[in-house]
């Protein structure tokens, strides 16, 4: 595996002067000896307690730490937001201009709008860490001669640390001492296999983490044997302390509903502050109103076209989606990430524990005659042996399957045990998969009745077990299958070895591991491994095909993703050929191409940007080859979600547009790293998360194509007031009623609104057009002008009549509020208002209640009647009317609706008659 560029290589930092050969050697090149002399400690003995304390106080615990984000820096980042800006400078004009109520009713709504952002943040932080299980770790060292458990946090270098299977390395360790010792680093390195590890120094000068055999690594598990090793860093000094740095120098990225909130929110700031500054000089030059009633006019007009209710409304259409999807086991830890996925067009995945179960098994069994498949996925207890046919095998009555599946369970050291519903696996994966095969058939532990053993050993590739069974004493062999077929060969026994090797190679080039079983028979009173000649009377009773499986589901939601014009990239630190075959599987693409780590450090930054698209599968891959992926895809202008679930995934995770970790096997780094965490390790999730993404960004489009038209038409009443040189028909007060109370009210309906019809046909969203089209940008100039048109000519219709002006004013706030009821209608779907679609979102009809409740007490309540400037005003002027003049609004957008779907259609006929002719050419 390549060597991680840019990570802290730990070396030796005792507390006294070191010889100089440490910082000038790597640690695999020690030996016992310079260990000693360099962490000043004893192989037997171990530090004493006082050196211990006294080493604690200068290196820190053994822990990772993370700066939590206090919550008032969270609160402050509400405030963030141009559109505070503009409405804060308003509520302090007002103020020193002795408007408190209208300083007071402003004040109100920014400090809303920031509550609401900070406790949905808050809140989706409290979840995910209910998902992280922080289980106090302790490990077996000696202190001043004595074998002690101790908390692993007061861990320190130059300690000796005994490890034993189903123990997780407490720290990064140099080995002195190794056991037939094995250990699952997967969480560093993507590798699904257990490393074999060793005491002796090795002589490379540089090695690759995965190469480092006489090295042990925090959070690593030990699968096999035993060992002893000295503690050579800790904390945010280890491997996973290194990476965890190399994610917090990743810049976290703005998602891209935020980047078109953020430009959306400038655009029309900047516009309104443009139009408020025309106005007042236009009102200084003409003289229309003095100078206080001009800036109050000016803010007024500021005030009503300011969508204040945008950030708020926005908060809580996005916490409607965190709470969906939290009910489908997708935690979300900030708001915007929930419409971030609804964006994407790419989903780079790791493949152990995301798309694969991280569970070895059996999957294909060769016996001298037959070829067999066995069912069930991962450790599950349920599975059969089922023929070439599909047709379920009675593995007794064969003898090769029978003593097959008896070899697999007796040779095997693996055990199984329940933790939260889940099997757990102690001992080396290899094992784990033959042991599960043997409790699918028996559903029983095997219990050999064994005299003597011989555990695997690179050197020979096989292990071997001496057991009496069934009223003999055999000798059961399982190892490589090349050195079994040669032993027989060489015992001059019979073998087809070129036609075991046509099948095996079937195997190998699915990216399966192979294993091959068989027994001989032995003489009564044998009692040593080693003593027998293995080979000699060997029967091959046959082979087995073992493979990390996809999980269930997966490849189904592969294809939808696909389906929803989403492209799904495997990256991995595994093999070639076995991340091949798993892609080939899950059918990630019509050819899957694949590169490795290697030959990507061959590219260029400029290189790998051009020819990123592509590669569909990347192995070998380190967690910076990782993040330069993520990185060249974003430069090709994709929206990205990395999946992962290990240490070496943290910083693609913190890079990618959207993160989403594994909950349950997920490591803490690669939680603290992502965006999301899909709580039940579920791959399948993301194309839930995916249709509530585009859902979200769906009902924040209606949100903000009602919001405009409706604020905008607000200002426009002031901009004609001003250019007509009339009274202003509205208060600032009645405007921030509009905007946040009855808006907000409005808008809970979009929050209610169902996904439409073929979310997942339509391919990703093109953040680089922003969330309005051109037509959405005439459609709220045209609604714009004909609610305040409709306002105004109302106003003017009463007042010049000679009503009092309070009546005018209050029923032209009528006239805004049931305008923006019937465009509500309009707006809820493209279909015809009067269709079977009228009744879908049965909320709104409630909503819209609440809402004329709240204006009947604007209207009529005397203390709401002083601050809002309003009055008992009869049915005709309070309500006839301002129905009249929403019937009219809904009539005007149904038949522009109309004709924008008669030209979608007419558009959509020229395309297809351009195609057909094209393909006619």
């Amino acid at each position: 595996m390549a060597e991680k560029p840019d990570m802290h290589q730990p070396t030796p930092e005792p507390t006294e002067a070191p010889d100089s050969e440490p910082s000038q050697q790597p640690l695999w090149q020690f030996d016992a000896q310079h260990l000693q002399a360099a962490y000043h400690t004893d192989p037997d003995e171990g530090l004493s307690d006082q050196e211990a304390r006294q080493r604690l106080k200068q290196y820190g615990p053994n822990e990772l730490t993370a700066k939590p984000q206090s919550n008032l820096l969270r609160f402050l980042k509400q405030f963030n937001n141009s559109i505070i800006y503009i409405l804060a400078a308003a509520a302090i004009m007002t103020f020193f201009m002795h408007h408190y109520s209208d300083s007071i009713v402003i004040g109100l709504v920014i400090i809303a709008n920031a509550f609401i952002g900070f406790f949905q943040e808050r809140s989706a932080d409290n979840a995910l860490a209910k998902i992280k299980a922080l289980l106090v770790s302790e490990a077996v060292v000696f202190r001043d001669g004595q074998k002690i458990s101790l908390p692993s946090r007061e861990l320190v270098p130059g300690d000796i640390v005994q490890l034993e299977a189903g123990d997780t390395v407490p720290a990064d360790l140099r080995l002195i001492d190794a056991d037939n010792l094995k250990i699952q680093e997967s969480a560093l390195t993507g590798e699904t296999d257990s490393v074999e590890k060793i005491e002796e120094p090795i002589a490379a000068q540089d090695l690759p983490l995965a190469e480092r055999q006489n090295q042990a690594f925090a959070s690593t598990a030990v699968t096999n044997g035993s060992g002893r090793g000295i503690v050579t860093v800790t904390g945010t000094q280890t491997e996973i302390g290194s990476i965890q740095q190399h994610v917090a120098k990743v810049k976290a990225q703005p998602t891209p509903l935020m980047k078109n909130l953020n430009s959306l929110g400038l655009g029309l700031s900047l516009a309104i502050l443009v139009v408020a500054f025309l106005l007042f000089g236009l009102g200084m030059i003409t003289h229309v109103y003095s100078l206080p009633t001009l800036l109050i006019a000016v803010i007024t007009m500021v005030v009503g076209s300011m969508p204040e209710g945008l950030p708020a409304s926005t908060s809580v259409v996005l916490a409607m989606g965190t709470q969906q999807l939290t009910k489908q086991n997708v935690i979300v830890k900030t708001l915007p990430a929930v419409e971030t996925l609804g964006a994407v067009d790419i989903v780079n995945t790791d493949k152990t524990g995301t798309l694969t179960k991280n569970e070895m098994t059996v999957t294909d069994i060769l016996t001298p005659h037959h070829t067999y498949t066995v069912t069930g996925v991962g450790y599950d207890a349920a599975g059969q042996i089922v023929d070439e046919q599909e047709q379920t095998v009675d593995w007794q009555a064969s003898s090769d399957l029978d003593w097959l599946v008896q070899i697999a369970g007796q040779t095997s050291d693996a055990e199984f045990h329940q933790e939260d519903g889940q099997w757990v696996l102690t001992g080396e994966p290899t094992d784990g998969a033959l042991t599960a095969l043997y409790h699918k058939m028996l559903h029983a532990d095997p219990d050999p009745a064994e005299i003597d053993s011989l555990p695997f050993d690179s050197a020979i590739r096989y292990s071997a077990r001496l057991v009496d069974f069934r009223d003999q004493r055999w000798l059961l062999v399982k190892g490589a299958p090349q050195t079994l077929i040669r032993l027989m060969q060489e015992n001059g026994e019979t073998v087809d070895a070129a036609a075991w090797q046509d099948r095996l190679s079937q195997l190998t080039r699915q990216g399966k591991r192979v294993v091959a079983l068989g027994y001989q028979p032995v003489a009564a009173d044998a009692d040593e491994v080693d003593d027998l000649p293995v080979g000699k009377n060997f029967h091959l009773a046959g082979m087995a095909g073992i493979i990390d499986p996809p999980r269930p589901g997966v490849a189904d939601a592969v294809k939808q993703l696909r389906y929803a014009g989403i492209k799904v990239k495997m990256i991995t630190g595994d093999d070639p050929e076995t991340a091949a075959a798993i892609a080939e599987q899950l059918n990630l693409a019509e050819q899957a191409r694949a590169i490795t780590g290697p030959e990507l450090n061959q590219l260029s930054d400029d290189q790998l940007v051009e020819q990123i698209d592509r590669y569909t599968v990347f192995a070998r891959t380190t967690p910076a080859d990782k993040l330069r992926i993520v990185r060249a895809q974003q430069k090709r202008g994709h929206i990205v979600s990395m999946t992962g679930d290990g240490v070496n995934d943290a910083p693609a995770l913190k890079q990618a547009d959207i993160g989403v970790a594994m909950g349950i096997r997920g490591t803490d780094v690669a939680k603290d790293s992502a965006d999301m965490v899909l709580a039940d390790d579920d791959f399948t999730s993301i194309l839930g998360a995916v249709r509530e993404g585009r859902h979200v960004f769906d009902n924040i489009r209606k949100t903000i194509r009602f919001l405009l038209p409706t604020s905008f038409a607000e200002g426009l009443i002031v901009v004609m007031s001003i250019l007509m040189s009339q009274s202003l028909p509205l208060f600032p007060t009645q405007l921030l009623w509009i905007n946040m109370v009855s808006a907000l009210t409005i808008q809970f309906a979009f929050i209610f609104e169902p996904t439409e019809p073929g979310i997942m046909r339509r391919g990703p969203r093109d953040v680089a057009k922003g969330i309005l089209s051109k037509y959405d940008v005439f459609e709220v100039v045209y609604v714009s002008l004909l609610i305040s048109g409709l306002g105004m000519f109302a106003y003017d219709l009463l007042t010049g009549q000679g009503l009092a002006t309070v009546i005018g004013s209050t029923m032209t706030l009528q006239v805004i509020i049931f305008g923006k009821v019937f465009y509500l209608f309009n707006l809820q779907n493209d279909h015809p208002v009067l269709s079977k679609y009228f009744f879908r979102n049965k909320m709104s009809f409630l909503i819209v209640g609440v809402l004329l409740l709240l204006q009947a007490m604007i209207i009529y309540w005397a203390p709401m009647q002083s601050v809002f400037h309003t009055t008992s005003a009869n049915f005709t002027y309070g309500w006839g009317i301002p129905i009249l003049a929403g019937i009219v609004v809904l009539v005007i957008t149904e038949i522009a609706k109309a004709l924008r779907h008669r030209w979608r259609q007419a558009v959509q006929r020229k395309e297809q008659r351009s195609t057909a002719t094209d393909a006619g050419e």
